[in-house]
């Protein structure tokens, strides 16, 4: 597989492997894809598979299709105006992927989303 040719992700890649957790492991493995065919999740899915408080990773971008109606703390590559607009306006908290080493998970409420 190559590489991507966006050099903050191959920095951010990196970084997640040397995380060497299974679930950065497979992040990171999911962003080096091309950015043609990366996962797009839509709130409406975030709504359908999670409960209160849990913490959503997106390794793509999350699009603003559907309601919210309970507050999660979304981590994603990149957000649409109307995705994070919603995600905050129910309490939610949204964090871009880089900054994924400031998050304290515990696994227990940790969702990666796929398409």
């Amino acid at each position: 597989m190559t590489d991507s040719t966006n050099v903050m992700i191959r920095k951010l890649v990196r970084s997640l492997e040397k995380q060497h957790k299974p679930l950065w492991e497979t992040t990171a493995e999911k962003l080096q894809t091309p950015s043609r065919k990366r996962w797009y999740i839509n709130l409406y899915k975030i709504e359908k598979y999670t409960k209160p408080g849990d913490v959503v990773i997106v390794p793509g971008k999350v699009l603003g299709i559907g309601n919210l109606t309970h507050d999660v703390t979304v981590v994603a590559l990149d957000f649409s105006k109307s995705a994070k607009e919603k995600i905050l306006a129910t309490g939610g908290k949204v964090m871009s992927l880089y900054d994924f080493d400031k998050l304290d998970l515990k696994g227990k409420n940790v969702r990666l989303m796929k398409q």
